[in-house]
């Protein structure tokens, strides 16, 4: 799950299951890679 705030960046850092260490990708080959899907998350 991805918030739609997300579709405003043409990139975006994620964890990439190490301390220290980030990947940078759009976050639609995030959603794909994933399987995911944008949604309207609030708080």
């Amino acid at each position: 799950m991805l918030d739609l705030s997300a579709k405003a960046f043409a990139t975006i850092y994620v964890s990439a299951g190490k301390r220290g260490l980030e990947i940078e990708l759009a976050p639609s080959d995030l959603l794909s890679l994933v399987n995911g899907q944008l949604a309207d998350i609030k708080l």
